[in-house]
């Protein structure tokens, strides 16, 4: 991986790449610190030290996200986040609507039709997320209600400015949803000036920002015996997700010969590489977000007064040390993979094409055989993959029970934060490669 970073810094080319990536990185993580107006950042500081990160469920996901930027409200707040559920949204929607998968079939004009729709859509979701959480900061509920809004020391968004409430509100939610559409665009740039995926690329910075932090927090807080021994674990993690993220199942296929006027065609041989983890960290997101819904439900009550069942919800499915809570996230993920990877991978529409084109596997009868085939193959290695993504996921809980520390509800060596740095590293580094392999190609005539 050094090497081929020191061969793409000799390459021009590819270094102005690598400087404009970095440029734009720099950019995202200097919006993520710059202050919102009408936020107070002393009040956001005391409050951050009163709770102790000792937030929940999505807004632990979303804060990771963000880089830390979410809980302290900045320009970039909403991070990618908004742009990544758009995607899912219209992902899903495409199975359901004709129009959108007849987009899809349509090629580059197609796809760019539904990005433009997919830009949409996140400005929509950031104008409404961007109000929950400052509905949420109004209330102290983004800090799980530890922060008393009565208090001046713990008002994030403080009365008494000479600025009527309404108007600070807005121009606090315009200015997150430009933040937004700013982060977007600067993913799009990276995407077609840089090297990488813009919005992976940002979203690996967001989740790198953290780990020094949260990191030193264990560090502080544990002997240095359990510290060694959890970085010897991340490492160990580190190297279970490289090996799972590349190991594919490939099935052959074989194209006959055509005769096309004077000229032939087909008669190679390729294959159809399917990845064990098919469905990526989709799976992880989902079920994190069903089981915010217990926490968020729970918000609208007073601690000091629930009811029983309320109680058992919050000793049982909004404790992330609950052996009932990690067994439901499990099974959750386990059945979003299964639902993902048979939304996103059609075997029939695969055999289809293959049938249109002349292939075929070898020993299995184009059509429908062919289609039973890759199903039964599909869902034979999605179970290894959902296991992985459920163990990796559930990781992170069994570290706060041993740790016996429940506010590291942030813990950045697994779950998520691990699936998506590796992810994007070895996604990144192949595409390096291979920039690299066309411009040093040594053709047997050389």
């Amino acid at each position: 991986m050094l090497s081929a970073f020191t061969s793409a810094l000799r390459t021009p080319d590819l270094r102005k790449k690598l400087l404009f990536t970095v440029a734009i990185v720099g950019i995202y993580r200097l919006g993520a610190t710059l202050p919102s107006p009408g936020v107070s950042y002393a009040n956001v500081r005391a409050c951050l030290e009163v709770a102790k990160s000792d937030t929940s469920g999505i807004l632990n996901l979303l804060n990771l996200f963000s880089g830390g930027a979410l809980l302290q409200l900045s320009v970039f707040a909403l991070g990618i986040m908004p742009y990544i559920t758009a995607s899912i949204i219209l992902q899903l929607l495409t199975v359901v609507i004709p129009r959108l998968e007849q987009l899809r079939k349509e090629g580059q004009s197609g796809q760019a039709k539904i990005t433009q729709y997919t830009r949409y859509l996140t400005l929509g979701l950031a104008v409404l997320q961007a109000s929950a959480f400052v509905a949420l900061a109004r209330t102290g509920q983004l800090f799980n209600g530890l922060c008393d809004q009565d208090d001046p020391t713990y008002q994030i968004i403080p009365e008494g400015t000479g600025i009527p409430m309404w108007l600070t509100l807005s121009i606090l939610v315009m200015t997150m949803t430009a933040g937004t559409g700013m982060v977007m665009w600067l993913g799009e740039l990276i995407t077609d000036r840089g090297v990488g995926n813009g919005m992976s690329v940002l979203i690996f910075t967001s989740i790198a920002a953290r780990l020094p932090g949260e990191g030193w927090s264990i560090k502080e807080s544990t002997s240095t015996g359990k510290f060694m021994l959890v970085i010897g674990l991340v490492v160990v993690i580190i190297a279970l997700v490289v090996f799972i993220e590349q190991a594919q199942r490939r099935i052959p296929v074989q194209y006959a010969k055509r005769m096309i006027g004077r000229r032939m065609y087909g008669g190679t041989s390729t294959y159809i590489p399917l990845k064990v983890n098919q469905a990526g960290v989709v799976p992880v997101i989902f079920a994190s977000s069903l089981l915010y819904l217990p926490q968020l439900y729970l918000q609208f009550f007073d601690k000091n007064n629930y009811k029983p069942y309320q109680v058992w919800i919050q000793n049982h499915l909004a404790d992330p040390v609950s052996p009932l809570y990690i067994g439901v996230m499990f099974l959750l993920i386990i059945f979003f993979t299964y639902f993902y990877v048979s939304i996103t991978f059609n075997p029939t529409e695969v055999a289809e094409n293959m049938k249109k084109y002349g292939g075929f596997v070898p020993g299995i009868r184009p059509g429908k055989p062919t289609a039973d085939y890759l199903d039964f193959i599909l869902s034979r290695i999605t179970l290894p993959g959902a296991l992985y993504l459920g163990l990796i996921s559930v990781l992170p809980n069994f570290f706060f029970i041993w740790l016996n520390q429940s506010q590291y509800q942030n813990f950045p060596f697994g779950g998520t934060a691990v699936l998506i740095m590796v992810g994007v590293g070895l996604e990144t580094v192949k595409q390096i490669e291979s920039q690299l392999m066309q411009r040093n190609y040594e053709g047997f005539l050389r």
